[in-house]
């Protein structure tokens, strides 16, 4: 009996040898306030941030989309958002809540947490506001290399994977995506059959960081680079400045800008080629995407 064939990794699907460590690093907020802008596009131009998530539903947004227009080369995606968790700043939905009222509370602001969205929220009408966000960028004239997910709520129900599933083969863009021992456990096999079989690309690997201290900043993100496993993997954080107008927003303002000084830190890009891993952006994922066309 032959051996099982044993699946390609994203990296090997993009040419590279099957040890080979590749790495994203995602600025996720993008477009949430100013400091948090200033700081992300230091980041991808001074810095080792290789990609970014917009948020489109924010006040900055426009900047962002400025930024976008003016860099037609940067990596920039949608960071699909169904929440607005800040108490004290908010936003609703692009389409406006008249249009998709589940989605939004009674003063027309996105539910402040993922229990809240599964709670309230319509199948049909997130995924109308999901596909207006990603075409919201569209029409600014941004080049979305590709779409993730706001607090995760797209990761973890199998209904509004499929949601996720259902705009990556639309707009043919690669994901952030839980690892697939992962979707295996949560009985998500049919959603990952089915993104390999509409050829959606996705990481090997994703560093979702658990809090910690601040002190701690510099030590987490040495150790997690130097543990890369082979294929492609993702991290993101947080890059921002923590002056007046981010800690009025956010209550993680110090860890915000403590992670844009290390990613933007020469120690940083030493150790990345220390180690020998090899940087890149989402780009590359969705022009090899395109590149094969769609699979179904």
């Amino acid at each position: 009996m032959e051996a099982p064939t044993q699946e390609k990794s994203t990296a090997e699907k993009l040419g590279y040898a099957s040890d080979a460590r590749v790495l994203i690093i995602n600025a996720d907020d993008f477009g949430m306030c100013h400091d948090e802008n200033e700081a992300t596009i230091e980041g991808l131009g001074a810095g080792i941030f290789t990609s970014s998530t917009i948020l489109t539903t924010c006040p900055w947004f426009e900047e962002a989309a400025n930024f976008a227009r003016a860099n037609p080369a940067a990596d920039l995606g949608v960071h699909l958002t169904l929440t607005s968790e800040w108490p004290s700043y908010k936003w609703g939905p692009v389409m406006g809540r008249n249009a998709v009222p589940s989605i939004a509370d009674a003063r027309g602001y996105l539910w402040p947490d993922v229990p809240e969205v599964y709670a309230n929220d319509r199948l049909d009408e997130a995924e109308e506001e999901l596909r207006a966000q990603i075409d919201r960028a569209l029409a600014a004239g941004i080049d979305v290399t590709h779409i993730d997910s706001h607090m995760g709520p797209l990761h973890l129900r199998a209904d509004y994977h499929e949601i996720y599933w259902r705009l990556a083969r639309e707009y043919r863009l690669p994901i952030r995506m839980t690892p697939r021992s992962f979707m295996r456990r949560m009985g998500f096999d049919a959603i990952l059959d089915g993104l390999d079989r509409d050829g959606i690309l996705y990481p090997d690997n994703f560093l979702a960081h658990p809090a910690r201290k601040l002190e701690e900043t510099e030590k987490f993100w040495t150790d997690s680079i130097r543990a890369l496993r082979p294929g492609v993997s993702e991290l993101y954080a947080h890059p921002a400045l923590a002056r007046a107008e981010l800690r009025g927003c956010a209550n993680d303002a110090d860890q915000r800008e403590a992670d844009f000084r290390f990613f933007t830190s020469e120690r940083a890009r030493r150790l990345v080629k220390d180690e020998g891993v090899e940087l890149i952006g989402y780009r590359k994922l969705r022009d090899a995407m395109r590149a094969a066309g769609p699979r179904s």
